[in-house]
């Protein structure tokens, strides 16, 4: 059966429009602000078609609309059944609603083989950020059961995975490498483990990679999506591209005008989702992707996207977290006894490294500043970072650096 096309998909959501957004609209202010703005009354909401007429709001105007009315910018409902908040880069505040599986994760687990029967080392972090508990979530709804290892203590996870007899895995797919060649070298056999599946997502999955970790775990399938908007895209095992969900509207938009386009062409994946307590409407998620158009049969009846095809503005995700330009000069602001820096994105065994070019102001103590640039890139940005000094700085454009290659 061949996958619906791209503008067949759009038009299924016509009705959730007519039928959510005014509500929601009414229930949430910053919504009905952002509707004025464009021109757009909400009872004009009639078609997906409409939707064009609302500007995109990127991540950076959802960071300021936050802090114009906190916490979440008008756009979740007073009385919205949140039962846990995150907090991303930013910072950016995510609601979690109340329900079985909020972001929307358990159709593509069940996409890519999970059942009730597995038990799953969930490795993605459980810190501020909401990836940990948006996947913790989605096992329980497929029914599974959760070892929720986290990021770090790699011997601690590959003995709990030899002794539980873990069947799954989710996280990193940098991550699941890291893990395995732990196991090795601490005299375990992970190739006799039941792992027999793994869901990767939050970083690209080059062939190479996906090659080293399938002689190991026999299925490694990976998916797409945000902290502000879940699932948005899945691998089967067809491996014919990412299938948008069916419960929420991606859309690829023209870069300059901001209208969906349906053919090949590449723009910015925007996606609205019908949730009346927290609705999120045109939101960009500065990926750029386009839809598949190769008429691939499969068994899924969304349309397919290409993945991630890079990134729209300066941002650039590392180790699946995004690190923005600015959020780099403000930390390094705050630094004493810099003379000039810059932060460089590479990749080292299929692992994101970060590292800092870093130039000391005549007299000050490099290996001082050294420490407080680690201690404020840690605590500020999240992120652990090599400190590399050097004589002078070395020209580029702007203050971060993506070096890595993806073959």
């Amino acid at each position: 059966m061949s996958s619906m096309s791209p503008a067949a998909y759009t038009r299924s959501f016509d009705e959730r429009v007519r039928s959510v957004l005014p509500e929601a609209a009414r229930r949430c202010p910053g919504l009905a602000r952002r509707l004025d703005a464009a021109g757009v009354a909400a009872a004009d909401l009639v078609s997906v078609a409409d939707l064009d007429r609302v500007p995109v709001m990127s991540k950076d105007s959802l960071v300021s609309c936050q802090r114009a009315a906190p916490p979440f910018g008008g756009l979740v409902a007073v009385d919205a059944p949140i039962r846990r908040v995150f907090q991303s880069p930013g910072p950016l505040y995510e609601p979690e609603l109340d329900g079985p599986d909020p972001w929307r994760w358990a159709p593509a687990l069940r996409a890519a083989g999970f059942t009730e029967r597995d038990i799953v080392l969930n490795a993605f972090s459980y810190h501020l950020s909401p990836a940990g508990a948006m996947f913790e979530v989605a096992v329980l709804a497929v029914g599974g059961r959760v070892l929720p290892g986290g990021v770090g203590n790699l011997e601690l996870q590959a003995q709990a995975c030899a002794d539980l007899g873990v069947t799954a895995y989710i996280g990193l797919p940098s991550y699941l490498k890291a893990l395995l060649e732990r196991a090795e070298s601490a005299g375990h056999n992970p190739r006799a483990w039941p792992l027999t599946r793994a869901f990767v997502a939050a970083e690209p999955l080059p062939p190479s990679l996906r090659a080293w970790l399938v002689e190991r775990v026999p299925v490694v399938l990976q998916g797409y999506g945000t902290a502000e908007t879940g699932n948005l895209g899945y691998e089967t095992e067809a491996l014919d591209g990412l299938h948008v969900p069916a419960d929420a509207l991606v859309q690829i938009c023209d870069l300059s005008t901001g209208k969906a386009i349906h053919d090949g062409r590449e723009g910015e994946v925007v996606v609205t989702i019908f949730e009346p307590d927290a609705p999120v409407v045109r939101f960009g998620t500065g990926d750029l992707s386009a839809w598949a158009t190769d008429g691939t049969a499969s068994t899924e009846l969304t349309p397919r996207i290409r993945g991630w095809l890079g990134r729209v503005g300066e941002a650039v995700k590392v180790r699946g977290m995004f690190l923005h330009p600015y959020q780099v000069s403000a930390v390094m602001r705050s630094v004493d006894g810099v003379e000039a820096y810059r932060f460089v994105v590479d990749r080292v065994s299929h692992r994101d490294v970060l590292r800092c070019e870093l130039v000391t102001e005549a007299g000050a103590d490099p290996e001082a500043v050294a420490r407080d640039v680690r201690s404020r890139v840690r605590d500020g940005l999240r992120f652990d970072i090599d400190i590399v000094p050097v004589a002078e700085p070395t020209a580029a454009d702007g203050p971060v650096v993506d070096s890595r290659s993806w073959e």
